[in-house]
C-alpha cells in the first residue's frame, strides 16, 4: 500500500473536491473512515476541547498534540492532516514539530502565522508574526519534509485578514511569499466574502488554495467551491456530537431511565447501535487473533461464558 502522504498527494491532484473531516479523537476518525471519507484532519480546537477541556488558545503542547496524532493515525487507514498551530516555537522548533508529526504517521500539516500563544481562527484578538519570521518557519518545515518524506504536504495558513488592520492585499502578499518558499497549499483564514476569495484566487492563479468560509453568508455551495478552485473543505464533526450528547443529557436529566430506553430502541438497528461500536474498533479482529494464537482449552471459554456481544460473529450476527 502506498504511503498515506503519497495517497494524499494523489487525492489533491485528482481534481475532485476532497472533504477533510476534522476530528479530535481516534473514535471520530474511525467514524469518518467508516462513513467513506478519504481524509481526516486533527483539529487543534477539537484536540484542545475534547482531550483537555480547554479553549483553543495555545494551551496544548507539541508533545500532547503529537501523542493524539499518533493515536488517530494508528486507528485509521486513510491519510491524516494535522493542525500544528504556530509550530510550537520559532523556525528551529518547527523542525522538531514537523519531524515528530511525520514520525507519528500523518500525511500533512499546516502551520499558521499567528503570534504565540495563538487563538482559534474564529476568535477575535489574533496577532501575526512578521512575514520574514513566518517564511523562515515554512522554509524549516519544508527542509524537514524533504529530508524525511518528500510527499508529505505542508500547508501555510495566514490569519492576517483577521488582525487589526488586516487586508486582502496582505493575505495575497503573504500567500506569494509562502508559496515561493515552497509550501504545497496556501490556506487563507477569515476571508469575509466571495469577492475576497476571488481576489486571492486571481492573484494566486495556479496554487492549491484552502479557505475558511465560516464568515461568508450565505454559505458557499459545493459548486462554488469548485468554481473558485478551492481545496479541502472541512467540517468539525465534534460540533454535531456535542449538540447530540448535550440534548440527550438534558432529556435524561428530565426523564431518567425512560429517555435512555427510548434512545436504545431508536438506535437498535443503527450501524453504531447495539454494540456496533465494538465492530468499529476491531473486536472481531481480536477474535481472529485468539483463534489463531490461543489454545483450544482457552477458546472453549467462549461457549461457557456469558455476554451479549460475541466478537467471533460481531454485531447482530450471533
Amino acid at each position: 500500500m502506498k504511503k498515506k502522504s503519497t495517497r494524499l498527494r494523489k487525492l489533491l491532484k485528482s481534481g475532485d473536491l476532497v472533504f477533510t473531516i476534522q476530528v479530535g479523537t481516534a473514535h471520530q476518525a474511525q467514524l469518518a473512515e467508516k462513513a467513506g471519507f478519504e481524509l481526516v484532519g486533527v483539529s487543534g480546537s477539537s484536540t484542545s476541547v475534547q482531550i483537555f477541556g480547554l479553549p483553543d488558545a495555545g494551551f496544548v503542547t507539541m508533545t500532547e498534540l503529537v501523542e493524539n496524532v499518533e493515536r488517530i493515525c494508528h486507528a485509521v487507514s486513510i491519510p491524516v492532516t494535522v493542525d500544528c498551530d504556530t509550530g510550537f516555537g520559532n523556525a528551529i522548533n518547527v523542525r522538531r514539530t514537523v519531524e515528530s508529526v511525520i514520525h507519528a504517521g500523518a500525511a500533512g500539516l499546516f502551520i499558521e502565522d499567528q503570534v504565540a500563544p495563538k487563538r482559534c481562527g474564529f476568535v477575535k484578538g489574533k496577532e501575526v508574526i512578521s512575514l520574514e519570521e513566518a517564511v523562515g518557519k515554512f522554509r524549516a518545515a519544508i527542509d524537514v519534509r524533504n529530508e524525511l518524506d518528500p510527499d508529505f504536504i505542508i500547508m501555510a495558513r495566514t490569519d492576517v485578514r483577521g488582525v487589526a488592520g488586516g487586508s486582502v492585499d496582505e493575505v495575497i502578499r503573504r500567500g506569494r511569499a509562502y508559496l515561493d518558499a515552497g509550501v504545497d497549499i496556501f490556506y487563507a483564514e477569515a476571508l469575509q466574502s466571495r469577492d475576497e476569495i476571488r481576489q486571492v484566487r486571481n492573484a494566486l492563479k495556479d496554487c492549491l488554495l484552502r479557505v475558511t468560509t465560516n464568515a461568508i453568508k450565505p454559505p458557499l455551495t459545493e459548486e462554488e467551491y469548485k468554481e473558485l478552485g478551492l481545496c479541502l473543505p472541512s467540517t468539525h464533526i465534534s460540533n454535531v456530537g456535542t449538540i447530540a450528547m448535550y440534548d440527550f443529557l438534558l432529556e435524561f436529566k428530565k426523564r431518567g431511565v425512560a429517555a435512555h430506553e427510548e434512545f436504545r430502541q431508536r438506535a437498535k438497528e443503527h450501524p453504531m447501535g447495539n454494540f456496533g461500536i465494538f465492530d468499529l474498533t476491531g473486536f472481531p479482529k481480536v477474535a481472529e487473533w485468539e483463534s489463531k494464537y490461543l489454545s483450544a482449552e482457552k477458546l472453549k471459554q467462549y461457549d461457557s461464558s456469558l455476554g451479549i456481544y460475541d466478537p467471533r460473529t460481531g454485531k447482530d450476527k450471533g
